[in-house]
């Protein structure tokens, strides 16, 4: 390791003390992606990227893009799976497996007319009967998909011709066009899945610009190119192959491990670089950073309010006064990211900006509120009301992805001065979704990728029951906003519904949004042209490595 290398990795300490005294400004912070990743020069085919990303503790790789809901696995697929369409800036969708599409006056059907040169990686044709497989697949509920909600109300699929298929819904769905652009409705191939049955998520088969190669299980993904890859979606640099001859994915999932494996030449790109090292990465002439904001439903606690003590309101609007999310976010991501106002990210279609600094950290109220509806404080600090301490479990199973266990300490020592007792219980993967699945939980936490406002429907409807609706509402006032706004096509109607929705979820306290998420990757001086798209996922078509 050279000493450029040994500087940026042995001042991590600095950074976090410089950071926290100068309150790094948020100019510095969101210093332009485009001017620090790489794109000069002539694009070389060839050449190998290894990419040390963060897959949590995960003990299996799931690569069938229908089936799961983690966001680590579908920056893997989104190298393998192409989409009917892409999501452009500015809300918009253009071409990729459908050169075209209409949507019906009604809002309850969309045609979508193909491609008919495309060709998944097993060598069979992709065609109107494959986008019907995948439909189908998704749509069938004895398949128990994580992508079902992606379809919402959708009642068939028609093959028109060949090459022209129309998609049928029971009522309106204008999320369907994000949703479609999302790599968990990435077309897969029906000859592959029933070749593999339930062993296809891991012999992946799409028909995008890199295939499967194999897998280690919770270690490493290598991919390879397609050498007939001839049809990018819309925004794409170039036609024709990836330059790329290999894209190998490692799961290193301990952030300071990550970063040595960068500057020590065992991957020559990371995700998720921790706040202490962004700084250095930006400023650094042997490493290149991009940065771009991840749509989704921002990190966020759920409160069950079908349990007390969250069943009276007033406990929820105490739990959430005794929290000073601006100081837990700045000391945690030290600077590096904004605090969350809204459930949804900043740049989602529909985000309602009045929410920004119209909550904040009022303990005195906390303590009063509490007080007038009975909850003394006890010898220990803690309050307790008819025998009972206000206490909460707060119940986890991914550990401290994205620092989030860190902030949930910090969270913990503010509640405390009020008077909660907040624990935590970390379980496994199933015994979690048990627990969620039943109601037998205080709090939980989680964040969930979507590029439409739509996924409030899925985590706060009642009706739904979606594996996503871990908040226990039940608000027949939200769920008409909800439903008005899944069929509204009006895009200033629809703007209006969703800020409403917005409104009623951090006012009646249902959630608790924490901070936003901005993606990020770094690479070594000899890697060109990574981009992360508009969902704020990396795409690696129109990488090279510089020789």
């Amino acid at each position: 390791m050279n000493a450029r290398r040994r500087a940026i990795l042995s001042s991590a300490a600095v950074a976090v003390l410089a950071c926290g005294a100068l309150h790094c400004s948020k100019t510095d912070r969101e210093a332009s992606a485009a001017s620090r990743i790489r794109t000069g020069g002539a694009p070389a085919p060839g050449g190998e990227l290894v990419f040390g990303f963060d897959g949590a503790a995960i003990t299996e790789f799931n690569l069938d893009p229908e089936k799961s809901a983690f966001a680590p696995h579908h920056r893997v697929m989104r190298s393998i799976v192409d989409s009917l369409v892409v999501a452009l800036p500015g809300h918009q969708f253009g071409p990729w497996l459908a050169k075209s599409w209409e949507v019906s006056p009604d809002g309850r059907a969309y045609t979508f007319h193909l491609r008919d040169d495309v060709a998944f990686h097993d060598g069979t044709k992709f065609d109107a009967e494959a986008v019907k497989f995948n439909i189908d697949r998704v749509n069938d509920p004895k398949n128990a998909l994580y992508a079902l909600s992606d379809i919402g109300p959708c009642s068939g699929v028609t093959v028109v011709d060949p090459y022209t298929v129309r998609i049928n819904f029971s009522a309106p769905y204008s999320a369907f066009l994000a949703n479609l652009a999302k790599s968990s409705l990435g077309i897969v191939s029906p000859t592959a899945v029933r070749k593999y049955g339930d062993d296809f998520p891991h012999h992946p088969v799409g028909t995008g610009p890199f295939r499967f190669r194999s897998l280690e299980p919770a270690v490493e993904i290598a991919l390879e190119r397609n050498p007939d890859y001839k049809w990018p979606p819309a925004g794409a640099t170039h036609a024709g192959a990836a330059w790329l001859e290999r894209l190998t994915f490692k799961n290193v999932p301990e952030e300071a491990t990550r970063v040595a494996v960068l500057l020590n030449g065992q991957a020559n790109a990371i995700d998720l670089v921790p706040p202490q090292n962004l700084v250095q990465f930006r400023s650094s002439p042997e490493y290149a950073l991009v940065e771009g904001e991840l749509l989704n439903h921002n990190y966020s606690l759920y409160l069950n309010v079908k349990r007390p003590p969250w069943d009276d309101e007033r406990v929820r609007a105490a739990f959430r006064d005794s929290l000073d999310l601006d100081a837990a976010v700045k000391t945690v991501y030290l600077g590096t990211l904004e605090r969350a106002w809204s459930p949804l990210s900043p740049s989602i279609f529909g985000y309602d900006k009045t929410l920004e600094h119209s909550w904040h950290a009022d303990r005195e109220r906390a303590g009063r509120s509490l007080e007038e509806i009975g909850w003394k404080k006890g010898p220990d600090g803690i309050r307790v009301k008819d025998g009972k301490s206000l206490t909460v479990v707060f119940v986890d199973t991914q550990g401290n992805r994205e620092k989030r266990l860190d902030l949930m300490t910090v969270l913990r020592k503010q509640l405390r001065d009020t008077g909660f007792d907040l624990k935590l219980d970390s379980q496994p993967s199933s015994a979690y979704l048990g627990k969620v699945g039943a109601g037998e939980y205080d709090l939980v936490a989680g964040s969930l990728f979507a590029p439409d406002p739509d996924v409030l429907r899925r985590i706060y409807s009642h009706k739904l029951k979606t594996a996503f609706g871990v908040s226990k509402v039940e608000d027949s006032v939200l769920e008409a906003l909800l439903d008005a706004g899944s069929e509204e096509s009006d895009p200033g109607t629809r703007a209006a519904i969703y800020a409403k929705v917005q409104h009623i979820v951090v006012e009646k306290v249902y959630a608790i949004p924490t901070y936003v998420l901005k993606y990020n990757v770094a690479t070594s001086q000899s890697v060109r042209n990574v981009a992360i798209d508009v969902n704020g996922f990396p795409v690696f078509y129109d990488t090279w490595i510089a020789q």
